[in-house]
């Protein structure tokens, strides 16, 4: 399987901000942003593995660096920084732009994971990636440590769904009493 060049990964997206994708605080919403990044890995894996479906394994992290608002267009960029045997590590960046004055930010950077998958819905083997500028190589050189990580979340997360318990607490057997108080 031949490798492939980072930037063929690459998918921008730019969106303005809507009035209904605002929060109390008037800023965008945490939800309305993920969705945005989910949709764009989504492409940015499809891209690189070039098969009909590929869907996500983990939402690694996002982290929120500055508030978008409504007078901000979002720009969302993705790509694969990092591949495994049969999972791809895609990076996002978003940038706020201030559409009155130019002003451009860093407003949040996440790391999602994503699998390949043949028709008959088994994960595939992915091709490697090629890092060409200085950013692609720095995320692709810490790729390893991230995939450990990731590792060992997914058999923390194991060990958690072993013990967590599926009853609804009203099945124990115990006498559950609820409150009721009116306001008035």
């Amino acid at each position: 399987m031949e490798a492939k060049r980072t930037k063929e990964s690459l998918v921008i997206n730019t969106d303005q901000v809507m009035i209904n994708d605002l929060n109390n605080y008037n800023t965008l919403f945490g939800g309305v942003l993920m969705k945005k990044l989910d949709n764009n890995a989504t492409l940015s894996a499809r891209r690189h593995a070039r098969v009909k479906e590929c869907v996500t394994a983990s939402t690694d992290s996002i982290d929120f660096l500055h508030p978008i608002h409504q007078t901000d267009s979002v720009c969302v960029e993705s790509f694969v920084s990092y591949t495994g045997n049969k999972s791809m590590e895609i990076f996002c960046k978003v940038i706020a732009e201030d559409m009155i004055t130019g002003h451009r930010r860093m407003a949040a950077t996440a790391f999602l994971t994503f699998v390949a998958l043949d028709e008959n819905k088994k994960a595939i083997k992915v091709p490697a990636v090629i890092p060409e500028t200085e950013e692609e190589k720095f995320l692709y050189q810490s790729g390893e440590e991230r995939a450990k990580t990731r590792r060992i979340r997914r058999e923390h997360s194991a060990q958690l769904t072993e013990i967590i318990k599926l009853e609804k607490p009203w099945e124990e057997g115990e006498d559950h009493h609820v409150e009721v108080s009116q306001f008035g």
